[in-house]
């Protein structure tokens, strides 16, 4: 949802915390869907745990949160880092955390880092100052990359609060040493230094952007987790393979490839197995396409295959002819049922050719016989026979 669209709190959008200056120009970003907030559930009924969101939902946590406080979603609190202290946003409370925690498989009795406060006005100043400086940061620690010919791409950079520590997110092929970059980043940034590497789609999902649909990239506005993507998925929905159409901005294949695959194959379940071809009186025919909500099999004769003639058969049609040519039987003809029509005789079009071209074969000869200079311009000021007629 974009910031002008967000409800707002005297004049300022309050979706984002970014105040109308998102650099992605979304406000939902990784976040949750809160499905329980219109059951009669309290708040606070797991106050222990809590969801923290930092840098716009590009990276969550769970915390525990102390009995003496109480915080409710979206507020800013301050959290531990093990080093420091480390400033987000409050996504969830209540009993959706632990929903939350089962599906990211987070055990409950793991050890968490607890919420120290709610952020005061300096918090968020630290923080904003930290946000400012990582592209400078990402931007020279790139040319530091490219000085010690690391193959590797730094491809995000977060501060912590405090601005004590910074992580670098790169891409990289394989392993990298990167014990020589770790010295050169800790002296010139002065910061604790965290290399964490992450795939194509992380990248994606952490840097943002507009896909093929208009829309923001799934990844990084409610897509968590990423599951394979295969180009069998392509071929079950009938699409073709086309590497630059299917592939997304992370340069593998798009997620949204595996959202109605599922239906597909559903679908795809009540056409019959080894249906290629289909034998008749008239002739062999081969299947040409299926039209999968349609039901509907396309067949043409070998003869037709160049006129590209194809006769729509029905699911139940077509397995019934196969019952048939298994027993040793041929029906007469291939014929199809009711209103189904499909015929594309491209032998039977006229030929258009010379209509539509313009080209003057007289005009053509008469520049051809044209004598050099004769459409020269002249001069005529100077030129003697310019007053004769």
């Amino acid at each position: 949802m974009a910031c002008s669209n967000c409800s707002t709190n005297g004049g300022k959008p309050r979706g984002c915390k970014n105040n109308g200056d998102c650099s992605n120009g979304g406000c939902n970003r990784l976040n949750t869907f809160n499905w329980l907030s219109d059951i009669d559930i309290d708040d606070f009924g797991n106050g222990d745990i809590v969801e923290v969101s930092f840098k716009q939902g590009a990276r969550k946590d769970f915390y525990a949160l102390p009995e003496h406080l109480e915080v409710e979603s979206g507020e800013t609190v301050v959290v531990s880092a093990g080093s420091g202290y480390d400033v987000g946003h409050v996504t969830l409370t209540g009993e959706l955390v632990n929903i939350q925690m089962r599906k990211k498989k987070v055990h409950p009795d793991r050890q968490l880092l607890p919420v120290l406060r709610k952020a005061n006005s300096l918090d968020i100043e630290h923080l904003n100052e930290a946000r400012d400086l990582e592209m400078q940061t990402m931007v020279r620690a790139r040319a530091i990359a490219r000085m010690l010919d690391l193959d590797m791409k730094i491809g995000d950079v977060e501060y912590q609060g405090d601005k004590r520590k910074a992580t670098f997110y790169f891409t990289a092929n394989g392993r990298v040493d990167f014990r020589e970059l770790i010295r050169h980043y800790a002296k010139e940034f002065k910061v604790k230094i965290e290399m964490r590497q992450i795939g194509s789609r992380q990248e994606s999902g952490r840097i943002g952007g507009l896909g093929s649909c208009g829309r923001e990239l799934c990844c990084s506005t409610w897509l968590t987790n990423f599951k394979s993507v295969s180009t069998k998925a392509a071929r079950y929905q009938n699409l073709a393979i086309n590497q630059s159409k299917l592939s997304g901005q992370c340069g593998r294949l798009k997620c949204c490839l595996n959202y109605e695959l599922d239906l597909y194959l559903e679908a795809l379940e009540e056409f019959p197995i080894e249906a290629e071809s289909l034998s008749s009186q008239a002739g062999k025919a081969h299947l040409i396409k299926i039209d999968i909500f349609k039901k509907i099999m396309y067949y043409s004769y070998d003869a037709d295959l160049g006129r590209a003639k194809m006769i729509p058969l029905s699911v139940s049609r077509v397995k019934e002819i196969k019952v048939l040519n298994v027993s040793g039987e041929k029906v007469d003809k291939l014929e199809p049922e009711g209103s189904q029509k499909f015929d594309l005789d491209v032998g039977g079009f006229e030929d258009v050719t010379g209509h539509i071209e313009l080209k003057d074969p007289e005009r053509k000869k008469r520049r051809k016989n044209r004598k050099p200079g004769r459409n020269k311009p002249r001069n005529i000021r100077n030129d003697p026979n310019s007053d004769k007629k």
